[in-house]
């Protein structure tokens, strides 16, 4: 059985910040599952026997090799999606999360094209389909 398609799945996801206003974004490469080229959020998915701060830090470590200085939740949401012709559903727990800008890299080359630093008004093009809708419904809390 695979989580997110037998049954929901949960996803960490978290947008990582300096404390000035900039925000950290991804750019998806062609070996992810989907939305190739375009710019992301952090996020993994909760697996057995980690709680959803451990996922939280190990993520942001594997992904950005930076530890988490601080962090905020900001909410949850159902993820409704299909891939390759296959329904998906994932339950979403959204953080905001302060990291140090200087010790941030790329730490899966296999996932990502590149890592930017962006301000709210002026994000990078083209962006991941999941997040207008992440923006709509909490940046007024970024």
């Amino acid at each position: 059985m695979k989580k997110g398609i037998d049954f929901p799945g949960v996803s960490i996801v978290f947008l990582c910040h300096d404390g000035q206003g900039n925000f950290l974004f991804a750019k998806r490469s062609k070996n992810c599952r989907d939305e190739h080229g375009r710019w992301d959020v952090g996020g993994g998915g909760l697996e057995f026997g980690y709680t959803i701060e451990e996922t939280l830090r190990k993520e942001i470590k594997e992904e950005y090799c930076t530890d988490v200085f601080e962090y905020e939740f900001l909410g949850y949401g159902d993820i409704f999606r299909e891939n390759n012709n296959t329904k998906t559903h994932w339950l979403a727990m959204f953080f905001k999360v302060l990291v140090d800008k200087n010790k941030v890299k790329i730490g899966e080359l296999h996932k990502f094209d590149e890592i930017g630093w962006f301000r709210l008004d002026s994000l990078p093009d083209p962006l991941h389909s999941q997040f207008p809708g992440f923006l709509e419904r909490y940046g007024h809390k970024l």
